[in-house]
């Protein structure tokens, strides 16, 4: 039985010491700093129900998937003000022979390289590295100056090739932690069962599952809302 994921993006990191602050708010550090990781080994092939209903390959509902998150990125983008200027680094990693792979290199999100993020994604193919796309994308991020920083992770299938993602992400934790930082791993279960990633639900990650493209949708909606964009966050109250 083939596995895997797709989508991987996403930890999370407050906390710049000694940051400087603006005077619009925040300081020049307060942003987003988001990695996806999108799977393309073999099992994306399989099909599931897509939004009609019918049986559609997942890498053709990935792809979907994964150019309605850029828009979102795009309007949460557009919508800044000098108030509130949103700052947005983002990147994209897959998978190819079997490895992890830098496909876009974390860099400020801008409409004008959007479409570079659905160009030239290679046919599904090999294994699952789960483990080593969590270790990239998080070193990424680590890197990033921006204060939040996230992995997102859409999976239909455990890692089959090299560490596994639990075994990581402890040492990936104590990284963020000797910047001053915490990091947070969001993980969508596509067509898989939830549970299985209780290893890493026990460490803090969000796991939510997800059965066809409606759910999947759905469940990237809520993660991007409520844990990655904040869009919907109260203001802090005055005293």
């Amino acid at each position: 039985m083939s596995y895997m994921p797709w989508f991987v993006a996403w930890a999370l990191v407050g906390c710049v010491v000694g940051a400087e602050v603006h005077p619009n708010g925040g300081s020049p550090n307060d942003g987003v700093a988001l990695a996806v990781v999108y799977d393309t080994s073999g099992s994306m092939n399989e099909p599931v129900r897509d939004e009609a209903g019918k049986l559609t390959s997942k890498h053709i509902i990935a792809r979907r998937a994964l150019q309605a998150v850029v828009q979102r990125l795009d309007a949460f983008v557009a919508s800044a003000t000098p108030e509130n200027p949103r700052r947005l680094a983002a990147g994209l990693y897959l998978f190819r022979e079997g490895r992890a792979r830098e496909f876009l290199k974390l860099a400020p999100f801008e409409p004008a390289t959007r479409a570079a993020w659905n160009r030239d994604l290679p046919a599904p193919s090999g294994g699952t590295p789960l483990g080593q796309a969590l270790e990239l994308a998080s070193r990424a991020l680590l890197d990033s100056p921006l204060s939040r920083k996230h992995v997102l992770v859409v999976t239909d299938g455990q890692n089959t090739v090299g560490p596994d993602p639990s075994r990581v992400l402890p040492a990936l934790k104590q990284q963020a932690a000797d910047k001053g930082a915490v990091l947070a791993v969001h993980f969508i279960a596509f067509d898989i069962e939830a549970k299985l990633f209780d290893p890493l639900r026990k460490q803090g990650v969000t796991v939510v599952g997800a059965a066809d493209e409606p759910q999947l949708n759905a469940q990237l909606e809520f993660i991007l809302a409520k844990r990655i964009l904040l869009e919907d966050e109260e203001p802090p109250q005055t005293p």
